[in-house]
């Protein structure tokens, strides 16, 4: 097995994984869920007008969120058992995507880096997601060329 091939599998358990076990609080409506995602309605509320852009039915709730990143995880996985390159590309892509957001709530709003006095740890878990994600769809950025008629 080569060294690639390990990474990426090391890569794609590491945001499952994460993704995977913050499911629980997603869709339980933990108080720790509750709380992020409260913060996160009242930001969009008091400064665009926005209440309940984060709270069912809200487009960005912690179901939608928890879904999208199920739905990565699966593609993941099972791009990690068929060896399937395109699978790795989009789930690393998927899995940045939504990192993003979650790094820029952390970074530019009230919710800040700690949260609940974890010490940064969620906002450390979405940048070390993100940054695989971004090595995934990077490494395997060929694949989607290839789909898209642009080898």
């Amino acid at each position: 097995m080569d060294k690639k091939r390990i990474i990426t599998g090391v890569l794609s358990i590491y945001i499952a994984f994460v993704f995977i076990q913050s499911l629980f609080f997603k869709f339980t409506g933990s108080p720790e869920t509750d709380h992020i995602f409260g913060i996160l309605d009242k930001w969009a509320a008091d400064s665009f007008g926005l209440e309940g852009l984060f709270l069912p039915p809200g487009i960005f709730n912690a179901y939608v969120i928890g879904g999208a990143e199920l739905i990565a995880s699966l593609i993941l996985l099972g791009a990690l058992i068929r060896k399937c390159n395109l699978g790795s590309a989009i789930g690393g892509a998927m899995a940045s995507g939504i990192m993003t957001g979650a790094i820029f709530f952390h970074l530019f709003t009230p919710l800040g880096v700690e949260v609940q006095g974890d010490g940064g740890t969620l906002f450390i878990m979405a940048c070390g997601v993100w940054i695989s994600g971004m090595v995934l769809l990077i490494w395997n950025r060929q694949s989607i060329f290839s789909l898209l008629g642009k080898a």
